[in-house]
Parts: C-alpha cells; sequence; structure tokens
C-alpha cells in the first residue's frame, strides 16, 4: 500500500507541475475572441435556441452587435471564429494570406464526396492546392480561352430564350426563373467541361446526378457525428452514402472516358487538362515525384467545376432580374443605354465594354444580394493573432461577406438599391473586386482563395443580364410585388419567395 500511496503522490506532483509551467510559461499572451457562454463538451448555448441554425445570419448579426467585429463560437471544443469587420478581413486574407489561407480538416462525408480534400476548394493550402488552382486558371480561365467559348455561351442563351418564352406560353408568365438559369448554366458548364453540346436527356442526368450529391450534406449529416461508431452502428445509411458517390462517378466518367477516347477540339476543354495533369505525391514537397490524377479525384474535380460555376451565378442573376422587375426604372436605364449604342437582335460580349449603367446594376446586385453571405471556412497555419485576439490553429475562421457589403461605415443607406454608387463620381468609383487596396465587398472572397472564376462568373452575369434585358420586358404579374425576402439554400443565399415575371419581346 505504501509504494501505491508513493506512485500515486508522484504522480499527482508531476501533474500539478506540468499545469503550472503551462500556466506560467505556455499560457498564450492572447485570449479568443469574445463570445456568449458555452457548456462543456455541447459548446455555446446559442446552438440549443430554436431556429438559430434557420437564421444564423441573424444569430451572428447580433452577436457582433454584444460582442464586436471578431467574436467565438464553439461546436463541441472546438472553436469557431467570425469576422464582420472588413479591416480585419483584409488585414487576414490580403496582408496575411499565407497566414489564413488553409482549409479545416473535412468531415467524414464531403472526405468522399472531394477524394479525400483533393479539389481546389477543399484542399489544404500546399502545392496540391497551388498545381490544381493555376491548372483551371492558366487552362481555362485564361482570356483567350474564356473568348475561344463565346460560341458556347450564345447556345446557352438560346436554350435560356427558350424556357423562359414556353413558360410564359403554358403558363402566362415566368415563375420557374431559377430554375431555368440553373438548367442553361448547366448546360454551358457540362460544355466546357465535357467539350461536346450535350443531349438534353445527357444534361438532365449529370443534374440528377449532381443535384443527390448535393443534398447528401444534410441528408447524410448523422455520419459525421463519431463516424468509427456509425460506420459500425449505421452501415446501411453509409453503403446507401457510398453507392449514391458511385452513381455520380459513374455517370460522370462515362462522359470524362468518352473525351479521353477523342482527339481534342479546337477549344480546350476542363477534361481535356485533368487527363494530363500531374499532382504531387507530397503535399510537403513542391519538387517531389508526382502522379496522374485517379478517376475518382477527376470526378470530385468535374463536380466542383459545374457546382462552382453554375448555381451561384444563376442565383446572382435571379436575384439581379428580380430587381430589375420590382424597380422598372432601372430595368428602363439599362435598356436604354444599350438601345442609345447598338443596334441588332442581340447582346454580342464585345458590346458589354461600353455598358456602363449595366455593370453598375450587376454590381449593386453583388453588394446587396450577394449568393453566398460567408466564405468556406479558413484555417490558420499556426496560432495567430488578428484584432488583437488569438486565432488559434486547432480551430476554423470565417468572414461575414453580407454583413461588409451592408456596413454603414462604407456605405452610405446601405439598404437601398442604389447602382450609381459605381458610376463616375459614386461612392464606389474605382472599386477593386479583388480587394488587393482595401475591402468594401467581397462577394467572390479575397485573397489567395478568393474564387479564382470570378471573372468568367462576372462575364456569364453581364452577357446573359443584357441579352434578357434586350430581348423582353421584365414586368410585375398583376397584383403581385417581389418580394426581396432571402433564404438560405445548400451553399447559396436564394430568394425566400421567387419571382414571378410576365416576358413581352421587345422589337428591337
Amino acid at each position: 500500500m505504501e509504494i501505491i500511496t508513493i506512485v500515486f503522490l508522484i504522480v499527482i506532483t508531476l501533474s500539478f507541475s506540468i499545469f503550472l509551467i503551462k500556466l506560467l510559461f505556455f499560457s498564450p499572451s492572447h485570449k479568443l475572441p469574445p463570445g456568449p457562454p458555452r457548456f462543456p463538451v455541447i459548446g455555446n448555448i446559442i446552438w440549443l435556441k430554436k431556429n438559430s441554425f434557420s437564421d444564423f445570419q441573424g444569430v451572428l448579426r447580433d452577436l457582433a452587435s454584444r460582442h464586436g467585429p471578431i467574436i467565438t463560437l464553439h461546436v463541441g471544443s472546438k472553436p469557431s471564429v467570425w469576422v464582420t469587420d472588413r479591416s480585419l478581413a483584409h488585414e487576414a486574407l490580403v496582408q496575411n494570406g499565407a497566414v489564413f489561407s488553409d482549409r479545416p480538416l473535412a468531415l467524414p462525408t464531403t472526405r468522399v464526396i472531394t477524394s479525400n480534400q483533393h479539389d481546389i476548394h477543399s484542399s489544404v493550402y500546399g502545392s496540391l492546392w497551388r498545381t490544381l488552382r493555376r491548372n483551371l486558371t492558366s487552362e481555362i480561365l485564361q482570356p483567350a480561352r474564356v473568348k475561344a467559348h463565346a460560341p458556347s455561351r450564345k447556345w446557352a442563351l438560346e436554350i435560356l430564350v427558350g424556357l423562359f418564352e414556353s413558360e410564359q406560353r403554358e403558363k402566362g408568365h415566368v415563375s420557374d426563373a431559377l430554375d431555368h438559369l440553373r438548367h442553361a448554366m448547366f448546360c454551358l458548364l457540362a460544355l466546357m467541361c465535357f467539350g461536346e453540346k450535350l443531349k438534353r436527356e445527357e444534361i438532365r442526368e449529370i443534374e440528377e446526378a449532381q443535384y443527390q450529391m448535393l443534398t447528401s450534406y444534410t441528408k447524410f449529416s448523422v455520419l459525421n457525428i463519431f463516424p468509427s461508431l456509425t460506420k459500425f452502428l449505421l452501415r446501411r445509411k453509409w453503403r446507401e452514402f457510398l453507392d449514391l458517390r458511385k452513381s455520380q462517378e459513374n455517370v460522370i466518367l462515362r462522359f470524362v472516358n468518352a473525351r479521353s477516347r477523342e482527339t481534342a477540339g479546337d477549344v480546350l476543354c476542363y477534361v481535356d487538362t485533368l487527363l494530363n495533369l500531374e499532382i504531387p505525391t507530397e503535399e510537403e514537397e513542391e519538387g517531389g515525384k508526382k502522379r496522374k490524377l485517379s478517376e475518382s479525384e477527376i470526378v470530385s474535380l468535374c463536380s466542383e467545376f459545374l457546382n462552382a460555376a453554375t448555381d451561384p451565378t444563376a442565383t446572382a442573376m435571379q436575384w439581379i432580374m428580380a430587381v430589375m422587375v420590382k424597380y422598372p426604372e432601372i430595368q428602363s436605364k439599362v435598356y436604354e443605354e444599350m438601345k442609345s449604342i447598338l443596334v441588332g437582335e442581340e447582346i454580342k460580349e464585345e458590346d458589354l465594354v461600353k455598358l456602363s449603367y449595366l455593370k453598375a446594376v450587376i454590381l449593386e446586385s453583388l453588394r446587396r444580394h450577394p449568393p453566398g453571405h460567408y466564405l468556406s471556412y479558413h484555417k490558420v497555419t499556426n496560432d495567430t493573432v488578428l484584432g488583437g485576439f488569438l486565432v488559434p490553429r486547432q480551430g476554423t475562421i470565417n468572414f461575414m461577406v453580407g454583413e461588409m457589403g451592408r456596413d454603414p461605415k462604407v456605405w452610405e443607406d446601405p439598404l437601398t438599391f442604389k447602382p450609381e454608387r459605381f458610376l463616375e463620381n459614386g461612392e464606389a468609383q474605382g472599386f477593386d473586386m479583388t480587394g488587393t487596396r482595401e475591402i468594401k465587398m467581397m462577394p467572390f472572397g479575397a485573397g489567395r482563395r478568393m474564387c479564382p472564376g470570378y471573372g468568367l462568373s462576372l462575364l456569364h452575369l453581364e452577357y446573359y443580364v443584357a441579352n434578357l434585358v434586350w430581348k423582353f420586358e421584365w414586368k410585375c404579374v398583376d397584383g403581385e410585388d417581389v418580394d426581396l425576402s432571402e433564404k438560405q439554400q445548400f451553399i447559396t443565399m436564394v430568394m425566400k419567395h421567387p419571382f414571378k415575371a410576365n416576358i413581352y419581346p421587345r422589337k428591337n
């Protein structure tokens, strides 16, 4: 017994000594940002409130008003830092981009969908991410390659116009604008991805496979809770999820393999670049050995390309058209600007540079109604300080995009839709979308993780909105107004009540 007692005392003494040493010498000089009280293991009490998830933006806005522009929430024991201040966002994402550009470890289901985080969006900050992003920007998004796809955009416009005209004839008004916009954009992105105009049933098949995987984030979220247990206790649900992923792979690989058997055409498509791409075997070694992408990785990258360039752009386009139906005077100014300098059946891409008011409308819509109100979670490469507070490596950090675009310290009367802000002598004249000099709004993010396709997205918004206004006059359905309330849907903020409109062909 005496030996046991002595050992016990030694253990207690050593433990207490280690605690004191950590407290005295290794205690961080900075604390986490303030936040609401939290329970051990469970996290913040805010997560227990009814409807907190459905109004997450409102919760964060309320917390920021009480605790300041940088706050901490806890999901379990993990701290999640949230930033509402544009200056802090600039300091983190632009001035200290190398530190704030990492990604956290993905959830188990996300790791399956992304081939263990081997896509541009979720990959950790390192040589793999640089290789994948460089391939996209230098091969597909360079200006000459984007210009080469002008016929593809015209083809998608014909599809979109046909969908609107058909619904107007059948229903007497347009009510599925977002679905039509998504489908037309998906047709365009599928062509850019696979290199050919696919048949309607082929497009629908890929769309369905993509939609099933997108909705799986919610449907199979329970699998991310204690995955080592759920893989045993919820074997059937895991099998269902993996079968869904396999089905997606089978659909996309059919078009990938068809492309691999063909000679690349005049216009390079995304699959062409992926089939020839080599990635580092070790992300830590820039000059290490390289290998070809696996089939699963190609599927993940194709899926990312289709999703990232379809839904956010279609959602932004719906907001723009809804605003021009709600405020017909804005639509009239857009049309009159085009009419004063153009003649013809459609607006060509080379005409867009002349349409300054159209560009201002689009920028104002991205400020007031950005498709995403938050960025994807970032992670710091090492413990660092932001705004006088600790941002720990074992946590995440995110930025409230929606709030920055509505900051009354930056924007006069920020809730008012006023395109003139972005015209000559307006408060946002010379606005820099990349946020290099300063961040006033960042609908595409900022810094090293900024959306690489923001230029392509702006081109699509300008081209399709211009032609939709040039071809049709858009009006409210009799007795109905346009409600600009918002709701979260998957990764985007859409209209809570999708707008209806009547379209009338113009005589140009």
